[in-house]
């Protein structure tokens, strides 16, 4: 008899693993996937164009708070947990509710989800959303441009929209991001690197991506999102720790397992942080995986305009998930306004409307900071009434790209951006010439 399976997700790693595994497998039926995380996911089918000829009808995707009744309605044996950057207690409560239900509980591994790639890949991970994945990639993408490489980058998926068209996306040109109709996150992801001038590949699809991604590759890069595993097999494995959140490497999940399979650790953040903390972390690699290369590193922050800061109200708008489910109270922003002299850091939840209160109020750890949420036109919309009518002098702009392109923002801002340094050797100059053998 076939297995009858729930997978649970946040539109991205379910879906992959439904795809490399369950897709056109007749042992299993996937009944169903749950979503969380994202808003808007659920009340969707998974279309019958990516399910496969097993699935005719797609496949319906629910809100995760039903897993239980549809564990009993479905009559399932086994539920899959597919997403990333939660602690390792909420993983196993999730397992004690499915096992209470009657249905296993699975986890799957690298052996059956990771894709074979023709040409050499490099995989930038972490041990939580917001250690510096972007800066880093975007580092990495340098060193190997440096090198000689023709680098083509792909993103972890974050397909928010339809979901047969999002199944190969090819982002060359900022024209791209408009033509696919991309939310905050995504630009977020996509631009710095469109900026720098390389490919920028993403979707739901991911065999279909590898394979026209590697067509026009020297080495592919992977960048990670939270901290998931790498849907490619890596020849290079690199992952970031925070010493900002000591103790989170070991207590998260998936980011633990990438904290074991990494070939380089690099711990960011070093020059805003605390010497204990700094050695904490680095006392928790070594217990861990000794094998890693650990390079230390620092992301300082870049403010243009900073002198009006000196004295005011400041609004700091940071990185929607970074604050969200990657459970930061500041980031860049806040940093930066703190350090040029900002009076106050204005409170935005009296100001917050729609679904940017929501968000408040399921992430009640939130206060002086306004995270970036924009899955959709309402959401944006929303975004910029919220910066409207908060009574700041100025707007920080913490965020990966520059707000004022996509939404309207008549106060005073300055911009905030970061670069990963590494901070002596080993350097990942060294490291990936020795790595790939150039």
């Amino acid at each position: 008899m076939k297995q009858r399976v729930i997978i649970m997700g946040a539109a991205g790693r379910d879906f992959h693993n439904f795809n490399t595994y369950f897709r056109n497998n007749d042992n299993y039926e996937v009944a169903a996937f749950t979503a969380t995380q994202i808003p808007n996911i659920h009340g969707r089918r998974y279309p019958a164009s990516l399910a496969g000829e097993l699935y005719p009808q797609g496949i319906p995707i629910y809100d995760e708070k039903e897993l239980v009744s549809l564990i009993k309605e479905y009559e399932v044996n086994q539920v899959v947990f597919a997403y990333s950057d939660v602690s390792h207690n909420t993983v196993m409560a999730k397992a004690s509710a499915v096992l209470a239900a009657g249905a296993d509980f699975r986890l799957m591994g690298p052996d059956t989800t990771m894709l074979k790639s023709s040409v050499p890949i490099v995989a930038v991970c972490a041990v939580r959303t917001g250690v510096g994945k972007s800066q880093t990639t975007r580092r990495v993408a340098r060193v190997l441009k440096e090198l000689g490489k023709k680098v083509v980058v792909v993103r972890h998926p974050m397909p928010y929209g339809d979901l047969e068209k999002q199944a190969c996306q090819r982002f060359a040109s900022y024209e791209d991001l408009d033509k696919h109709d991309c939310t905050i996150e995504e630009r977020e992801e996509y631009e710095p690197h469109l900026a720098q001038g390389f490919v920028v590949y993403a979707g739901v699809d991911y065999q279909q991506i590898l394979d026209q991604a590697q067509q026009e590759a020297d080495v592919v890069l992977w960048d990670g999102g939270n901290n998931d595993l790498p849907f490619f097999k890596p020849d290079v494995h690199i992952t970031l720790v925070d010493p900002h959140r000591p103790g989170d490497e070991l207590n998260f999940h998936p980011g633990e397992a990438n904290l074991r399979m990494a070939d380089i650790v690099i711990i960011n953040k070093i020059e805003t942080s605390s010497l204990e903390n700094v050695e904490k972390v680095r006392s928790n690699i070594r217990s861990t995986n000794p094998k890693a290369v650990i390079v230390d590193a620092a992301s300082p922050i870049f403010v243009e305009n900073y002198g009006i800061l000196s004295g005011k109200k400041v609004l700091v708008v940071e990185d929607g998930p970074t604050l969200t489910h990657g459970d930061m109270t500041y980031g860049a922003g806040a940093i930066a306004a703190r350090k040029y002299g900002a009076a106050e850091l204005v409170d935005p939840r009296p100001y917050a409307q729609g679904s940017i209160r929501e968000t408040f109020n399921a992430y009640r750890h939130l206060s002086n900071i306004l995270p970036a949420m924009g899955y959709g036109k309402e959401q944006k919309e929303e975004l910029e009434e919220t910066i409207a009518k908060a009574e700041a002098d100025v707007v920080v702009i913490g965020t990966p790209i520059d707000l004022r392109r996509l939404i309207n923002i008549e106060k005073p801002a300055v911009r905030v951006r970061y670069e990963l340094q590494e901070i002596g050797e080993p350097n990942l100059d060294g490291l990936l010439r020795q790595k790939l053998n150039l």
